[in-house]
């Protein structure tokens, strides 16, 4: 019910928006973006034209426009930002936490970068400048520099009047991280501590020693299967030598599995999960025609095959009606392998050392799958076309094509993940080349063979 009800609340702000741009009225269109979140106004900006986009901009007010520009796509939010007042783009990142304000400043071009930096303290333009230098897609490209530090030797009670003091806390602390005087990580002491235990008692004698942290140079999606492994909320981000640098929070992982989901959408396809849903249409189509190009070539090498058989099918025309059955039921069947080998490889299940076993299962299912569907498929094209030969030989190239799609749909990703090619992106032509051209081959072969 509550997905329900979400959905349809997306709706209804969508189509409020549009309905106040029509009406031109600015001042209920102001009213109406304070009333929702940041992430709402990007859902709804990512979903209009870029001349609404403009209009419904100009009413953003800067203190939510760095927010809302950290949930917008990269080619999104960098049309925004080209047409944002600089003095309100320094104002609107200075607002943000120190993880959103890194990410952000990864979309900014030269010299609105410089400038930003220039604008803020001498210190906190040195963290920013450190932080950058992370890739994105690592531990340290994702961690917040937003940490509560304290030493071991002071008392829970020292530790509870300087939070006091300090009014606020970071986003999603449940612990103070515990250092030595060379900032290198001895524990962390959970929040809850300063309500349960004796607040004249030491840090370190009630801080947890044992942490789980990882190293500013892990991938990002490998920090994500940890926080899933462990049910984790936070975790420290390390140098080599042990020093803190920043920390991981939930919410910095959830959006990493966001990613890597709309990643793995869209590379099927070979997109962009950062393309801009309403792109130029000659900026979209010179992006997708690489991608046609490549599958017009493996539909030459299909046809190729079939006209290796032109004189088989000028004598049994039958074989052309039959033909395309062959390479679709390979087809779904190579697909669901490939699917489920990529989402091995995503969740780290699937490595050299289990492969020939999961190619032995697969190849096990393609031949039980193989078997029962050739029989369907044989006595279906028998009644047809009164044949018995020619639904056994349907039925033989079937079995052929379902083995040969379990074979490729295992090796491929393996083989393109082996040589570092993002299988989501390549796996798909590859196995539609493989079934089509082998179904083919099969089944006009055996023809070829046995009926001319």
């Amino acid at each position: 019910m509550s997905i329900t009800v979400k959905q349809d609340h997306n709706k209804y702000q969508l189509e409020r928006v549009i309905e106040l741009l029509k009406q031109g009225s600015t001042y209920e269109m102001r009213n109406f973006i304070h009333s929702i979140y940041p992430a709402e106004t990007a859902n709804i900006i990512s979903a209009l034209d870029i001349e609404e986009r403009k209009q419904i901009w100009a009413v953003i007010p800067i203190n939510v426009m760095g927010e809302i520009l950290v949930k917008l796509n990269t080619e999104v939010a960098a049309s925004l930002i080209q047409i944002t007042d600089r003095n309100d783009l320094i104002q609107a990142i200075e607002k943000l936490e120190s993880d959103d304000m890194v990410d952000l400043l990864h979309t900014l071009p030269e010299p609105t970068l410089s400038n930003v930096l220039e604008s803020i303290g001498v210190t906190e333009r040195r963290r920013l400048e450190s932080a950058l230098s992370f890739a994105d897609d690592t531990a340290g490209g994702l961690m917040s520099l937003d940490v509560l530090t304290i030493s071991p030797d002071v008392s829970l009670d020292v530790v509870s009047r300087y939070l006091r003091k300090r009014g606020k806390i970071p986003t999603g602390t449940d612990g103070l991280y515990v250092i030595d005087n060379k900032n290198h990580l001895q524990g962390i002491l959970p929040i809850d501590c300063l309500l349960t235990e004796d607040l004249n008692k030491k840090v370190s004698a009630v801080m947890q020693s044992s942490v789980d942290a990882v190293p500013y140079q892990m991938p990002a999606s490998e920090v994500a299967h940890l926080f899933e492994q462990h049910s984790m909320l936070s975790t420290p981000v390390l140098t080599e030598t042990g020093k803190l640098l920043g920390r991981i929070t939930l919410d910095d992982i959830i959006g990493v599995i966001r990613g890597e989901e709309e990643h793995a959408v869209m590379q099927r396809v070979g997109l962009d999960e950062k393309q801009d849903l309403f792109a130029p249409a000659v900026t979209s189509s010179k992006r997708r025609g690489v991608w046609l190009g490549i599958n017009l070539f493996t539909a030459f090498l299909a046809s190729w095959v079939i006209g290796l058989f032109e004189a088989t099918l000028d004598q049994i025309v039958a074989l052309a009606v039959l033909m395309p059955i062959v390479a679709s039921m390979g087809g779904i069947a190579g697909s669901q392998t490939l699917t489920l080998v990529i989402r091995g490889l995503a969740l780290k299940q699937v490595n050299m050392s289990n492969a020939s076993r999961l190619l032995t299962k697969e190849l096990a299912v393609g031949a039980v799958n193989g078997v029962l569907w050739a029989s369907v498929v044989a006595l279906i094209a028998s009644l047809w076309f009164q044949s018995a030969s020619l639904g056994i030989l349907l039925g033989s190239a079937m079995i052929i094509n379902l083995l040969c799609a379990a074979l490729a749909g295992t090796i491929i990703p393996l083989a393109l993940d082996k040589v570092g090619i993002d299988p989501a992106l390549a796996g798909g032509v590859l196995l539609t080349t493989v079934t089509d051209v082998i179904g083919f081959m099969a089944f006009l072969g055996l023809a070829t063979i046995f009926l001319i």
